[in-house]
């Protein structure tokens, strides 16, 4: 082999190559549900190890997969690498943090110096790179999350098959602690609370026909969730019945509250969660951050078992949303890899569970007609049919027995179930939970704009759904703009492909480097598009990405800020619960594992000066409700106060995630 240094033009054409593994890819690469939406390809597996410094001086034979040009939205650029990006890295920023910026200048610091001295002092240079690793590596350690670093200890003991089991056991566990606590409504007759209401629908559909499961006794927690809920209320009171019969015994049953009754209640929320919810994490995690590391996704699905809103509504609070986000989970991981047809069964499932899987029917319907517009006037015609018969014959079998002779008394009497799902009667403001409204009725009072009655009660539902479209506009746009745009033809081309054929010339090496590098600050429209519309007191969507988005990057801010302020909104519902202690203590723990910490790195920066502000008026709120009592004038005073702090973060992260949707149909 001969020599050579850094002063030669090239290398000699004997020196050895190395070649780095490549890792199987996941369908989501090539997904055609991605290719229409102009996202930009995908790229390499990142990893935290640190690159080789050698990289730069060792020639490498390009294998065909990698010599390929990049696309551009549908243009090749020439003699550029392939550039494969995962959904998540779209969101991570080209400015690494401290101490990666550290790791890049020691690598360079010790391939310079291989340039200079040559191959003469290999055994030194090699010292010199394992002291440089080990630095790098202590380092990183410190900067690592306690999720991150656990992960890895776990990797490194050789116990990596038995990471994602162990995380699921001490989410389990963790549940299992919540639920020893209190509830909504724990000893407070006459109505109790939402953990009575649910225990009441297993009592009245085990025990009475389908006709009278949404009319029976509505001043007493009246069914007012959608069929999925009763017919899973009814397993669980069957279930329940056999085991012991008082416990779901019809009106004499009412307010019971004994250990063995609370006990199987808090069983049944951590059941649906591992027949569910926890499946529908794993794949999500598997379908979205399919081509990161392993010890990425493992991260990510421990930050999602343990995100505290849903946490400490579920197992504290008491609900079933695991089962509507499990539901909307596997939606959307089927309408990621273009099984469409699948992924709107399960959506109708979601919406047929709770209502309130409405906040992401936007998104999702935006997104179906925007792919029919792309694919073209026959095929997307065909889709569109063949989604609204799933769509519908979805819904007939869920509310069949509402309206089936022989089962409902008339074909009218399935608008029973339809009432009762749409309360409007409750108004805007009830429990203070419509952060908007809330904050806003301080300035402008709706409620004497509207009038009072009915008229006034109208025309604030029309109000608020005008508003809300508005606020949706610009992500069904976008997903409609793009759809448009890549849209084929009956030939088989794109009207894109056509414009960018046309200037294909005057496209350079560098500009199409450009465009590509530009795009990694940009989401695609899909999940921007999610983001815009699920920005809620469960914010499942945006702690998918904080694993594999740098500290201090946008992501990461925006992304914790979001779920930390969304626990903090629910405040007021966990006091009345008498949830402070388990309150602090999942906010505690999570951003221990995501290894977040405002204080860190402080800077002169929008996002760190604002979330500071933020988190010191959250605290000052919690400390000035310890020491002083409301006002008898004003006994909502800190509800309100809270309701003003939560909405202004929840509307900059609205407009964060339009902009990125914008950006990316750029």
């Amino acid at each position: 082999m001969s020599r050579w240094n850094g002063y030669d033009a090239e290398p000699s054409s004997s020196m050895p190559t190395i070649h780095a593994p490549t890792p199987r890819r996941h369908l989501i690469d090539t997904s055609e549900s991605q290719h229409w939406l102009g996202s930009p390809p995908l790229s390499p597996v990142s990893s935290t190890r640190a690159v080789s410094p050698f990289a730069t001086h060792f020639p490498s034979n390009t294998s065909p997969t990698s010599a390929t040009s990049t696309s551009i939205r549908g243009k090749k650029a020439p003699d550029s690498p392939t550039r494969r990006r995962t959904f998540s890295s779209l969101y991570n920023t080209d400015n690494p943090p401290k101490h990666l910026r550290q790791r890049q200048t020691s690598n360079a610091s010790i391939s310079s110096t291989y340039t200079v001295h040559g191959a003469a002092n290999t055994v030194s240079l090699h010292k010199a790179l394992l002291r440089s690793k080990y630095t790098q590596a202590h380092g990183e350690t410190e900067h690592a999350s306690l999720g991150r670093r656990w992960i890895r200890s776990m990797h490194k003991r050789g116990l990596r098959t038995w990471v994602i089991p162990s995380a699921i056991a001490f989410a389990t566990l963790v549940k299992l602690c919540l639920g020893v606590g209190s509830y909504s409504g724990e000893a407070t007759p006459p109505m109790y609370g939402d953990y009575e209401a649910q225990r009441h629908w297993m009592e009245i559909t085990t025990h009475l026909p389908f006709r009278e499961w949404y009319t029976y006794d509505l001043q007493y927690w009246g069914l007012d969730y959608p069929p999925l809920t009763a017919y899973v209320s009814w397993l669980c009171g069957l279930v329940g019945s056999w085991v012991n019969p008082t416990w779901f015994a019809l009106d004499a049953s009412r307010g019971i509250e004994t250990p063995g009754s609370k006990l199987y209640m808090r069983l049944t929320v951590v059941f649906f969660d591992l027949l569910v919810y926890i499946p529908a994490l794993i794949m999500f995690v598997k379908t979205w951050q399919g081509t990161r590391s392993k010890r990425t996704q493992e991260q990510a699905l421990l930050l999602l078992l343990l995100q505290p809103a849903l946490l400490l509504i579920d197992h504290g609070h008491f609900q079933y949303n695991s089962v509507m986000l499990g539901f909307t989970l596997l939606s959307i991981n089927f309408f990621a890899t273009g099984n469409d047809l699948v992924a709107a069964v399960f959506f109708v499932l979601s919406l047929g569970f709770k209502q309130m899987a409405l906040y992401y029917a936007p998104a999702i319907g935006s997104y179906l007609l925007a792919k029919c517009i792309y694919l073209g006037q026959k095929n997307g015609f065909t889709l569109f049919t063949r989604l609204a018969v799933t769509t519908v014959a979805s819904f007939a079998i869920l509310f069949l027995p509402f309206f089936l002779p022989g089962l409902a008394p008339s074909l009218l009497h399935i608008l029973h179930p339809i009432q009762r799902i749409f309360p409007f009667s409750r108004g805007l403001f009830e429990d203070k939970v419509a952060n908007f409204w809330c904050a806003s009725n301080v300035v402008i009072k709706w409620r004497k704009l509207a009038g009072d009655g009915d008229t006034g009660r109208s025309w604030l539902v029309r109000t608020s759904a005008l508003l809300t479209a508005l606020g949706f506009l610009p992500g069904v746009l976008g997903l409609l703009r793009a759809g448009w745009i890549m849209r084929i033809r009956e030939d088989g081309s794109t009207e894109k492909a056509r414009e960018l054929d046309t200037t294909t010339a005057s496209i350079t090496e560098e500009g199409a480097e450009k465009a590509v590098d530009d795009s990694n600050d940009n989401p695609p429209s899909f999940l921007a598009f999610i983001v815009v519309c699920v920005i809620d007191v469960f914010d499942v969507v945006l702690p998918i990405f904080v694993p594999s988005a740098q500290p201090g990057t946008a992501l990461h801010s925006w992304g914790a800020l979001g779920n930390n302020v969304a626990v903090f909104s629910m405040w007021p519902l966990l006091k009345r619960d008498g949830l402070a202690v388990p309150y602090i203590a999942t906010v505690v723990l999570w951003n221990r594992l995501v290894g977040y910490n405002p204080l860190t790195n402080l800077s002169v920066d929008f996002r760190q000066l604002f979330s500071l502000a933020v988190y010191s008026a959250a605290i000052a709120l919690h400390v000035l409700e310890l020491v002083i009592a409301p006002p008898a004038r004003y006994p909502d005073l800190f509800s309100v106060l809270n309701v003003l702090i939560s909405t202004p973060v929840f509307v900059l992260i609205w407009l964060w995630s339009i902009k990125c949707g914008v950006e990316a149909n750029l």
